[in-house]
């Protein structure tokens, strides 16, 4: 059978010690070249991934995963728009919100600020504010009382701790004799959160939901809804059927849109990652070429003795195919085991990295992730795997062919 004596001849050679130990070494190099970029390409990839999942988890923990606002001014039936989207079966729990600016003044410091209006209960639902509390707590916001919860950067930047009393300035004026007098009202800090985000760290601080319709005179009118969903993927497709089923009254939004350059560019840089590493496995087929070459060339009398027994060109090539996809299928196979080993042990391997040089990768005092997160995908790991495999066989095509062609004559004419 053509099949087995082609196969058979072509393990021969992978097996055989050659008299050329060069060779040799050249073929373990390519073998270690396509295991290294593969494995380097799982990692990395994995990497990125736990990296846009963590990033994603901490900022939607504070954005929602939908949001629907009035088409004008504010939401005056917010309780039934609620109540309605709560019927979705993908609709986990939803949250009113008030959303206004303003500026918080402590002694000397002002900075300025997202104001948002909440309902505690409601809160904790939709958002992970109430889990990230570094000091107080979420509950603490009672309407009536002015409490207010900063975060950690905001209260670092004005000097505030728990019980001061700050200052929150509106822009919305009052209309007086002596011309428009800024609004303010005197808040107590009940408590600071700190989600690993600086945009929110730096921004955000949270008061109840009434004591900001007062704030901002809204009567009974919030801004608009907060949902969290089951799944957040499923954002834009849920966003649209909630708009369908609402109408023409209300606008709403999913977090794919208010940070959709962000994780565009996220997904980007990991495209971009994936080809500059794929460079790696295709330096290690150059090497599967060179090992061919120099092997066909060890080869030839051989060649010239199988082609005079009878093989075709054909077969020949597919002897030197069979050595070539053996040294990509054995790197790929090694590659793929070592990176789905380390992609699953990244937090073991990297603290032990660390202790050994003596340095520390990701400070906690410069960086808000201070663990290397790891997500490993199949999908990734079957597209590693392939692209190896593909490149790995393109490599064998040129030797193989200059084998076929080899001349019997020309070949044992010194032998």
């Amino acid at each position: 059978m053509p099949q087995i004596f082609e196969l058979f001849i072509g393990l021969r050679y992978v097996r055989a010690k050659r008299r050329n130990h060069f060779i040799s070494f050249i073929s373990l190099i390519s073998v270690a070249g396509v295991a290294l970029g593969g494995a380097a390409l799982i990692t990395v990839l994995s990497v990125m991934n736990g990296f846009q999942q963590e990033l994603r988890t901490r900022i939607l923990g504070v954005v929602s995963h939908v949001q629907i606002v009035g088409a004008e001014e504010g939401l005056a039936d917010w309780q039934n728009v609620a109540q309605i989207a709560r019927r979705h079966p993908e609709v986990q729990a939803a949250a009113p919100f008030v959303a206004g600016e303003g500026m918080l003044v402590l002694d000397q410091a002002v900075k300025g600020a997202a104001i948002r209006g909440i309902l505690p209960a409601d809160e904790s639902a939709v958002g992970e504010v109430a889990a990230r509390m570094k000091r107080g707590t979420l509950e603490a916001l009672r309407s009536g009382e002015f409490g207010i919860v900063l975060g950690a950067e905001l209260a670092r930047g004005i000097g505030a701790s728990l019980g001061d009393k700050v200052t929150l300035i509106v822009p919305q004026g009052l209309v007086t004799p002596a011309g428009v007098m800024p609004r303010l009202k005197q808040f107590r800090v009940v408590g600071i959160f700190e989600v690993g985000m600086f945009e929110y760290d730096s921004g955000l601080a949270l008061i109840h939901l009434e004591d900001a319709q007062r704030l901002y005179r809204l009567a009974n009118e919030v801004s608009g809804v907060r949902l969290k969903l089951d799944d957040m993927e499923r954002a834009s497709a849920v966003a649209a059927e909630l708009s369908r089923i609402l109408g023409p009254g209300v606008w709403v939004s999913d977090w794919t849109r208010s940070h959709a350059n962000f994780f565009r560019a996220v997904e980007i840089e990991k495209k971009v990652m994936f080809i500059i590493l794929l460079l790696i496995v295709a330096v290690a087929a150059f090497n599967i070429v060179s090992t061919l070459v120099m092997a066909v060339t060890d080869k030839q009398a051989d060649i010239a003795i199988l082609r005079t027994l009878g093989a075709s060109p054909g077969e020949i090539m597919k002897i030197f195919l069979v050595q070539g996809a053996w040294i990509g299928l054995l790197g790929t196979l090694l590659g793929v085991a070592g990176g789905v080993l380390l992609a699953l042990n990244i937090d073991v391997v990297v603290p032990a990295i660390e202790r050994l040089l003596g340095v520390r990768f990701l400070a906690k005092d410069v960086y808000y992730i201070s663990e290397l997160p790891s997500e490993l995908r199949r999908g990734d790991v079957v597209a590693v795997a392939a692209v190896s495999l593909l490149l790995s066989l393109l490599a064998t095509l040129y030797p193989s062919y200059r084998a076929s062609q080899v001349n019997p004559a020309e070949a044992l004419r010194y032998e």
